[in-house]
Order: C-alpha cells, then sequence, then structure tokens
C-alpha cells in the first residue's frame, strides 16, 4: 500500500496541472463552435437592423427591451451558469432544438426564404447551443424566455395571411351559418368579411388574428414570471387558449354583425367593437392565468427532479462532430436564387382615354422587385379624361408576378414615402369586385390624398393580400398583378370618374392576363 500511494499522489499532482490546458482546449473548441453557428446564421444580419430601425416594428422593439430587462435581472438573481470550458453536454431537447434549428434554417433559406421563420430559427437553435453548456434544470427554466423572444419577432404580416385569412374565412362561415339558422339569410359570407373588416381596423387586441400572438406572450410570460412547469398540464392550457381566443373572437364577430348589419345600429357596432374585443381578450387571459395556478413551479424540489444522464464519452467526440457539422451546413447553404425579370413581356395596351407617361422606378427598386419574383413591374404617371370632360391624374404602378413574393399591401409604400395612413378598408365597386380604399395625409392636413390597390388574376379580384398569397398554393399557379394608385388630390372611389377609371383598368388587366 505504501509502494503504490506515492504513484497515486504523483497522477493526481499531474492531473491538477493539466486541469487549466483541458480547460483551455474545450473553451477554444466551443468558441469555435459558437462562431461557426454565428457564421451560418450571418446572412440574417441585415434582417434584425431592419426590425432595430423601422418605425412600424416600434411595438416589437419596445417588449424585446422589456424581455431583456427582466431576462437580466433574473441573471443578475440567479446567475447565468454557462460553463464554457468544459464539453458540450449531450442533452437530447438542446440537441434537438440546436441541430434541428440548424438544418432547418438551411433547407428554409434554399426553398422558403422567409426572413421571420429564418429568425425563429435562429432563436430556438441559438437556445438549445446554450443548453450544450447549461445544467438541465437552469435550461428548462429559462426555455419560455427564449419563447417570448420568438414573440417579439415581427409575425403580424404572415400571421395575418397565413392564419388570419382562414381563421377569418372559418369565422364568417360560422357566423352566417349562425345567422341563417334563426332566419336571416341575406347575410352572405362576403358581406360579413366585408363589414366586419370595415369597422375592426384596430391593433391589439381586438382583431382575432392579433389576439392570438397576444395570448401567446401573455401565457409565456405568465408561465415565466410565475415559474410554473412545463408540463401536461401546461400543454393543455397552452392548446386550449387558442380555442378560446377563436371562440371570443366568433362572438365579437357574430354580435357586431347582428347588432350592424341586421340591426342597422351601425354607428352603436364601431362603438363597441373595441369593448367586445378588450373584454373577450381578457376573459380568456383570467381563465388561463387560473389554469397556470394549478401548475407546479420549477423552482426547489422541482428542479431538483430534472436529471439527465449524459455519458462522458459522449461529450468527448460530439464538439468535433458539432464542428463538422456546422462546417457541412455552411458550405451547404445557399439562399433562393431570384427568379424574376424586370423586362416588361408585352406593353400596356390602355384606352386614348388615359394618358400615360413613363416614370422609371430606382435602380434599388426594380433590384427588389426582380429579387422576389416580379416578372415586370411598370411605374407612370397619368391622367385619365371621363366622358363628361372631367379628369383626374396621379401615379400608378402595376406589378406583374406569378409568385405572392413579389406583391405587398402597398400602405407601407405610402407611409415609406412620408404620408400618413389615416384609413384603409374595402370598397364594393358598382361590380361587387372588393378594392381597397385608402384615405393618406401629409404634414398638418387629415385627408389630402386618396389611394386604392388590388390583386387580380385572370378570373379573380381581391384587396386581401392573404386571398392572394393563398392563392399560390393551388397546383395551376396563376399570373398576377397588383395594381396601385395614387390620386394627386382627395377622391372618392364612388365618384363616377374614378369608377370607371377602376372599370377601365380592370378590363385591360384582365384582357392581359387572359392573353
Amino acid at each position: 500500500m505504501t509502494a503504490i500511494e506515492p504513484a497515486t499522489n504523483q497522477q493526481q499532482s499531474s492531473g491538477l496541472k493539466d486541469a487549466p490546458k483541458l480547460h483551455s482546449i474545450w473553451a477554444a473548441a466551443n468558441l469555435l463552435i459558437v462562431g461557426l453557428w454565428f457564421r451560418l446564421f450571418w446572412p440574417l444580419l441585415p434582417y434584425f437592423s431592419i426590425i432595430f430601425e423601422r418605425e412600424d416594428f416600434r411595438l416589437n422593439q419596445i417588449l424585446l427591451v422589456i424581455i431583456l430587462a427582466l431576462f437580466t435581472l433574473q441573471i443578475r438573481s440567479h446567475g447565468m451558469q454557462v460553463n464554457l470550458s468544459a464539453p458540450p453536454r449531450s442533452a437530447p431537447l438542446p440537441l434537438l432544438l440546436f441541430a434541428g434549428g440548424c438544418i432547418a434554417f438551411t433547407l428554409a433559406e434554399r426553398t422558403l426564404s422567409i426572413n421571420t421563420l429564418s429568425a425563429m430559427l435562429f432563436v430556438l437553435s441559438g437556445y438549445g447551443l446554450l443548453g450544450l453548456w447549461m445544467e438541465a434544470g437552469p435550461w428548462r427554466r429559462r426555455l419560455p424566455a427564449a419563447l417570448m423572444l420568438l414573440g417579439v419577432l415581427p409575425f403580424g404580416e404572415h400571421l395575418q395571411t397565413f392564419v388570419g385569412f382562414p381563421m377569418r374565412m372559418l369565422t364568417a362561415r360560422l357566423v352566417g351559418s349562425f345567422v341563417q339558422f334563426f332566419g336571416v339569410p341575406s347575410v352572405g359570407i362576403d358581406t360579413i368579411l366585408v363589414f366586419e373588416n370595415g369597422i375592426s381596423q384596430v391593433d391589439l387586441p381586438c382583431s382575432g388574428v392579433k389576439s392570438l400572438w397576444t395570448g401567446a406572450l401573455f401565457l409565456v410570460s405568465a408561465t415565466w414570471i410565475e415559474q410554473r412547469a412545463m408540463t401536461i398540464r401546461w400543454w393543455l392550457v397552452a392548446l386550449t387558449m387558442p380555442i378560446l381566443l377563436f371562440f371570443a373572437n366568433f362572438v365579437r364577430v357574430l354580435l357586431l354583425v347582428v347588432i350592424g348589419e341586421v340591426g342597422g345600429f351601425t354607428l352603436f357596432a364601431e362603438m363597441i367593437h373595441v369593448p367586445l374585443g378588450v373584454l373577450g381578450f381578457i376573459i380568456v387571459c383570467a381563465i388561463v392565468l387560473l389554469g397556470l395556478q394549478l401548475g407546479k413551479k420549477t423552482e426547489g424540489k422541482a428542479e431538483a427532479e430534472v436529471v439527465e444522464r449524459d455519458s462522458s464519452s459522449w461529450r468527448l467526440w460530439l464538439s468535433p462532430v458539432l464542428v463538422v457539422g456546422l462546417g457541412a451546413l455552411i458550405l451547404l447553404y445557399t439562399p433562393l436564387p431570384a427568379t424574376g425579370s424586370a423586362e416588361v413581356v408585352q406593353p400596356w395596351l390602355f384606352s386614348n382615354r388615359l394618358v400615360t407617361e413613363p416614370l422609371p422606378l430606382k435602380q434599388d427598386e426594380a433590384a427588389w422587385f426582380i429579387k422576389d419574383g416580379a416578372e415586370s413591374v411598370d411605374r407612370v404617371r397619368f391622367t385619365w379624361h371621363d366622358e363628361s370632360g372631367q379628369e383626374i391624374s396621379g401615379t400608378m404602378i402595376l406589378v406583374t408576378s406569378s409568385t405572392w413574393r413579389a406583391h405587398h399591401n402597398p400602405e407601407r409604400c405610402f407611409e415609406v414615402y412620408g404620408l400618413t395612413l389615416n384609413l384603409s378598408q374595402t370598397h364594393l365597386t358598382a361590380q361587387q369586385q372588393p378594392i381597397r380604399s385608402v384615405q393618406l395625409g401629409h404634414g398638418t392636413g387629415k385627408n389630402q390624398y386618396a389611394a386604392t390597390y388590388w390583386f387580380q388574376s385572370a378570373n379573380q379580384i381581391t384587396d386581401d393580400y392573404g386571398v392572394r398569397i393563398w392563392a399560390d398554393t393551388k397546383l395551376d399557379r396563376q399570373r398576377w398583378v397588383l395594381v396601385s394608385i395614387l390620386f394627386d388630390e382627395m377622391h372618392k372611389l364612388s365618384e363616377p370618374t374614378v369608377e370607371t377609371l377602376v372599370q377601365e383598368l380592370q378590363q385591360t388587366v384582365g384582357k392581359r392576363l387572359r392573353g
């Protein structure tokens, strides 16, 4: 025994001397992994700069500051507990988030190129990467914070398009069936959509889609602040919340249609649509908060119960696997190629009453349309001469494309050029075609300009961007034209001169699309 003890002590002494070297090696390897991860997501940097600079993302910026402040306070209270001088843990959930987010990002950039989706994958994979050097308990406890960061991304337009459109259609059908059940067959789906859209031009949380976003933020923030465990009960509450929000929005639209459209009390419907939305949202949040109170907290014994098996042999070869995998994804990364062409396939053949003068786009504006798949982009100054001798003038842009990515909601373009959006609502033409009526201001004036736009295919006209996008999900994808008009003066779309101009343009676009 005495002969062995000196050797053992010598080995222990040698191990202590080698420990700093091992820590340095692991720290260098871990920093390499983090650097490669940043390199993979580097193309998102311009998008994040836009989010932090644009005024229309101001709410998202405020929420981000609040979340980061709360996260900083929690770190100061409990510590970050990240050990970058140790080999990464082979924890299943962090590895799944990290590897899955990186692979999905590479595929999404090549096929979809939706910036918000890529940013979402960046947050998920980043939190999974963080979990490779954090203990299981603290990492799981701070998972709601990562979900809150996802919530502050600008999902608005995508939610309105991919979720909002089917939700609006389903709500309108249910409301129409409910009203018809009680003997009011005259209220159709289109009437409900136009009526509800016309009096509900508000932000949070009156809109059904935006209440889902707000509700999700409330659920995650309450989970984080109350430190509730994400157990089966929590997931049941999370799945129940959107159902309750949809039902609350259904009741709101039903009451608005019954009071305003059926009963004829339109002004009263306009007065109560905000209180109805807020009241329904508060009731749902109260129910959700009550459900969370029944869950377990993640602190104390609950956190101590979180145990993950971690094999030391796995930890030794996990670092080189991550380095090789990230390097391969960086080499395989290919953004979605531009498919559009700014060359005009054929000139527009307007009638003699519409005098046009070309107004070419700037080089960066044309490049933006080409990148997103526009087949042709035409901007002109126009003067329209009516049969009665009246004339109106303005600027018009026509964007032809077979993909929804080249189209957009023109309200943002108006605001970029310094105009204030005062009103945007659906207007039905004399042919019962929905187009968008926009009233704009500049400086101290309230309404100084009028504008209109619509999306048109060979057999459909709509002012709903969601309808335009969902049309691309069909197998027989069609070519569409976005027609956007900014008048030099204030006009109403119901004026005969404007109506004849719109009708003439719709006929011209229809003839071109039908070949």
